[in-house]
């Protein structure tokens, strides 16, 4: 038996290099750029002047760049506006040509499958350099590889078509990802953020900031992420849920990422809701009202740090 399943994953990336790169992203983004080493990866937000979301990233560095790595909706929207700004700094922002992601989901531990791969996180650290390429530790048994073309995968690692198995652990973990539909729609906590440490309330002013800081002092916010999990005989592609009341069904929220899982017959999503929405409602997708949805537990805390 293999030791870990890899994936291949439809991430793109969005590159930023040059002298100012640091301090336009600073100026940017939601996270303290100041944080992020060769050796770690933080989430951040990337909004509009209103502080609408165009895109939730994992930013990490590799060979004397930023890299952001999202949806290719979020890397197409911000990707636009960063270089719309960008041209008033010293930076040069592209997307990357033929990026390759990999997603590794170990059986166990990622100890044995660490080694396989020639990967040495030191301590609490969730990013290293091996080769050419760069390994990010998203938890005790996913890795997300961004390596070149000449990466292979070891013989123990087997190679899967399909990546919804990665994706639902995603999912589940409560990670957002915007789609389409729903660019420069939402704030920041209202995809749960701060929860990920994804906002700086300390750094100073960035595109966005002031309605972020609205949301969290003023206690403007009344909407977040949710995970929502149900049986389904098929692949769905549902952008709202509804809500029982009695009787009756009322529009809930937003469906902004899902996946069909097929060896187990099971539809996850993650939904922006009302914040007080009680974990023991009955929800169902709208458009296909057969498919009866739970709320899960979130693996993290929604209260502001």
């Amino acid at each position: 038996m293999s030791l870990a399943c890899a994936f291949n994953l439809p991430y793109q990336l969005i590159a930023v290099s040059g002298t100012e790169q640091l301090s336009y992203l600073h100026g940017q983004l939601t996270q303290d750029m100041n944080l992020i080493t060769e050796h770690n990866f933080l989430w951040a937000g990337h909004c509009s002047p209103k502080g609408k979301l165009w895109g939730a990233f994992r930013v990490f560095k590799h060979q004397q760049r930023f890299i952001l790595l999202g949806s290719e909706a979020e890397v197409q929207a911000s990707n636009r506006e960063l270089k719309k700004y960008g041209v008033f700094a010293k930076v040069e922002i592209d997307t990357v040509k033929e990026p390759r992601v990999i997603g590794v989901h170990s059986h166990t531990q990622l100890n044995n499958v660490c080694d396989l791969l020639g990967l040495k996180f030191e301590g609490e650290n969730t990013a290293c350099d091996f080769g050419n390429n760069k390994a990010l530790k998203l938890d005790n048994q996913r890795l997300l590889l961004y390596v070149d073309s000449d990466f292979c995968l070891p013989e123990d690692i087997a190679f899967n078509e399909d990546p919804s198995l990665f994706i639902e652990a995603g999912i589940l973990a409560g990670e957002p990802q915007v789609n389409e539909q729903n660019i420069e729609e939402f704030v920041p906590q209202m995809v749960n953020l701060q929860a990920l440490n994804g906002i700086s309330f300390k750094k100073g002013c960035y595109t966005g900031q002031e309605t972020v800081a609205r949301m969290r002092y003023l206690g403007k916010n009344k909407r977040a992420m949710y995970i929502v999990q149900g049986p389904c005989s098929e692949a769905i592609a549902e952008t709202e849920l509804e809500l029982q009341l009695g009787d009756n069904w009322r529009r809930a929220g937003k469906v902004i990422h899902q996946v069909f899982n097929s060896a187990t017959n099971t539809y996850s999503a993650l939904a922006v809701l009302p914040n007080d929405t009680e974990q023991s409602v009955s929800l169902r997708a709208k458009h296909s009202p057969e498919v009866a949805l739970t709320i899960m537990p979130l693996p993290y805390s929604l209260d502001d740090q």
